[in-house]
């Protein structure tokens, strides 16, 4: 396993390249990746949030250096946003290769309701791992996609709590709740 972070040498962010390095090394052996070559370039010249897979073979990430800013120290780096953000977006490729996820649309086609409650599942995954995860901020953001109802609580708990589910799964479950725009 190779994990390549760029740049190498941080100017309008002061982040520690050993650490996010690290953070995602640590995170590709509990998920059972550590065979993988990764790659993640970091646009530090926006302090936006943005990212997104450029690739699965390599695995090729794109990160806004918002995305692993520490908001109570601004400019520097926060393992657990490294953590969250890498984490969810390995969750996804690896879902997408286990052939459970064959009938998800691609990256670009999903709607923010599906791309929320696949978040959803996938914070559920890495809390459940040991690693710290914002319940409450992901069940807003849930409702405010799905709807502030019983019925949009009770399926992001079956969302959250639950390992295995296929796409067909996730459909299922928001299709029970009453989604939000699309």
């Amino acid at each position: 396993m190779a994990v390549t972070i760029t740049p190498t040498e941080f100017h309008f962010v002061k982040f520690d390249h050993a650490e996010a390095v690290r953070v995602v090394e640590e995170l590709l052996d509990r998920l059972g990746m550590a065979a993988r070559d990764v790659t993640i370039a970091i646009d530090e010249t926006t302090p936006l949030a943005r990212a997104e897979i450029k690739g699965t073979d390599p695995i090729t990430l794109a990160v806004e250096s918002g995305a692993f800013e520490n908001p109570r120290v601004l400019r520097t780096l926060l393992a657990d946003n490294v953590t969250n953000v890498t984490g969810r977006l390995l969750l996804r490729i690896r879902d997408r290769e286990s052939g459970a996820f064959a009938d998800a649309p691609a990256d670009a086609d999903l709607t923010l309701p599906q791309l929320v409650a696949w978040e959803v599942h996938s914070n559920g995954r890495l809390g459940r791992m040991g690693y710290p995860m914002q319940r409450q901020r992901w069940l807003y953001h849930f409702r405010n996609r799905h709807g502030f109802t019983d019925a949009a609580d009770a399926a992001f708990d079956r969302l959250w709590e639950t390992d295995d589910l296929s796409w067909s799964d996730i459909s299922a479950i928001i299709a029970t709740a009453a989604p939000v725009g699309s």
